[in-house]
């Protein structure tokens, strides 16, 4: 299984984390290509290599001018969903860009339409977090670890104000990591990094057993007085056929419900970020025919998807538990056919191909393209090496 372990002795931001991907191997040219699948204007990328108290790393810049536009959510959510970038890669970034909506949303007592970004509406931050989606794919890295974060401490000067370190969004986007206090009077995790480690990242603590294979370093913009402001990345392979993960459950049998809400509740729950949502047909008491839901999410997340749950279905009360679950290593690859380039996930045991699925989005776009039954495509993907 391909690790990645992130050292944030110095913090983490999106652009840190950024020039790290491409320190470990990712292409500038191939990030270049899936960016611009976004049809976002006015900006240009670069890289370059600088010193940060005698350690080496790459320093990514995206230039924007003088772009001052402050996006909404609903802006932002709509460039991805109609973008040409992979599945995973879309709903990735629609989760961060859903985390950090809801912290501001939180913070600021206002509802998420509501909310127009400002420091993460720019240019530069979108970049930031599509770009990180697209490296993370390209690497084919199955599982995110992190030591915990320095925060840092001081005043940050935002759109909204002055605010003490971390900002208010930044710390909302923390629960549930382990962080731990800096000397350095300054902002070392940004609202951008602290999203993107929430969406990914499954664990903290020190570096786990791996045979390390890449180290990358990115850079921050700032020279720190006591520490290298760099993101340390290790990229490497772990033992073991399959991923381990716990996972919250949370649970409802409904049984007075209009079935027809159940595709909305559905859809709220993944577009929330939850890892599945799937439903039961059950025999309740009185021999009433029911409905189970059940909701698979991070732990960290479970009070916010019991809540969904209460709000928006019938029931008076779930059920709540967690569940080791195993995994194989999995990447998304492309592969051709008489139909273009189909996605297709492929399934590792042991660094073994054991099973390989085309993705439905991909082939219902060939197949609508192309004019012919989905199944055509599939079959054709699924030959196809």
């Amino acid at each position: 299984m391909k690790l990645l372990y992130l050292d944030c002795f110095a913090g983490i931001s999106g652009d840190m984390l950024l020039g790290a991907l491409l320190d470990l191997g990712v292409a500038e040219a191939a990030l270049r290509t899936e960016l611009t699948k976004l049809k976002l204007p006015g900006y240009s990328i670069s890289t370059r290599r600088v010193v940060k108290q005698n350690i080496a790393a790459t320093k990514f810049d995206c230039d924007t001018g003088h772009e001052h536009h402050h996006r909404g959510y609903t802006e932002i959510a709509g460039m991805i969903t109609g973008s040409g970038l992979s599945e995973n890669v879309k709903r990735r970034a629609l989760h961060v860009f859903r985390r950090l909506g809801e912290a501001e949303a939180k913070i600021h007592g206002v509802p998420l339409e509501q909310i127009h970004f400002h420091e993460i509406g720019a240019v530069d931050s979108i970049v930031d977090i599509v770009g990180v989606c697209v490296a993370l794919d390209l690497l084919g890295v199955d599982e995110v670890q992190a030591s915990p974060v320095p925060l840092g401490s001081g005043f940050v000067e935002t759109a909204h104000g002055k605010f003490p370190v971390p900002a208010p969004a930044t710390l909302e986007l923390l629960k549930g990591v382990p962080v731990q206090p800096s000397n350095e009077a300054v902002e070392l995790v940004t609202p951008t990094g602290a999203a993107l480690l929430a969406e990914f990242c499954c664990r903290y603590g020190p570096m786990p057993a791996l045979t390390v294979e890449k180290i990358g370093h990115g850079a921050g913009t700032r020279d720190l007085p006591q520490t290298p402001n760099v993101l340390r990345a290790v990229l490497g392979e772990t033992s073991g056929g399959a991923k381990s993960d716990t996972v919250a459950v949370i649970e409802a049998n409904i049984d007075d419900m209009n079935p027809q809400w159940f595709g909305d509740v559905m859809e709220r729950l993944l577009v929330n970020g939850a890892l599945d949502v799937f439903l039961t047909p059950v025999q309740m008491k009185k021999n009433r025919p029911g409905t189970l839901l059940t909701v698979l999410c991070e732990p960290r997340d479970a009070d916010r998807f019991v809540e969904l749950v209460l709000t928006h279905t019938t029931t008076f009360g779930v059920r709540l538990h967690e569940a080791r679950r195993r995994m194989l290593a999995r990447e998304i690859v492309r592969v051709p056919t008489r139909f273009g380039e189909i996605e297709v996930k492929v399934g590792r045991y042991n660094g073994k191909v054991v099973t390989r699925s085309p993705e439905y989005e991909s082939c219902k776009r060939a197949a609508a393209l192309a004019n012919v039954p989905v199944r055509e495509v599939y079959d054709a993907a699924k030959e196809a090496r």
